[in-house]
């Protein structure tokens, strides 16, 4: 059983930084691609970033393409995702999840899921 902990999240002033984390326990990390997705109150969960297995390809949503980036640490078993010139529109529950090697943007592909962090982005 794969085991996702989100962390890092927070109240943040527009333009400001954060960076999240996601530890995983169980499974072998280092075969599972990893995705970061955000739920805002009343909408629908959406693709931020995705990662694969390597760390040799990344994706982003077009919406923080140049402002986010994905990485890993197989060593550590933590996938981050570093969020820069935060915009009040980022507000959102921030949620990490697995999958088997390939990068998806869908969330149904996504097998595990962590219990998400919310970051608040202020004006």
């Amino acid at each position: 059983q794969v085991q996702l902990v989100e962390s890092g999240g927070g109240l943040v002033q527009a333009g400001g930084s954060l960076r999240l984390s996601c530890a995983t326990s169980g499974g072998t990390f280092s075969s599972r691609a990893m995705g970061w997705f955000r739920q805002a109150p009343g909408k629908e969960r959406e693709f931020v970033a995705a990662i694969n297995w390597t760390g040799s390809r990344t994706y982003y949503a077009d919406s923080v393409k140049g402002r986010f980036t994905i990485s890993r640490d197989n060593t550590k078993k933590t996938v981050y995702l570093q969020m820069t010139s935060l915009k009040p529109e980022d507000t959102a529950v921030y949620y990490c999840a697995s999958r088997w090697m390939v990068i998806s943007t869908l969330a149904h592909e996504y097998e595990y899921w962590g219990q998400g962090t919310q970051v608040t982005v202020s004006s």
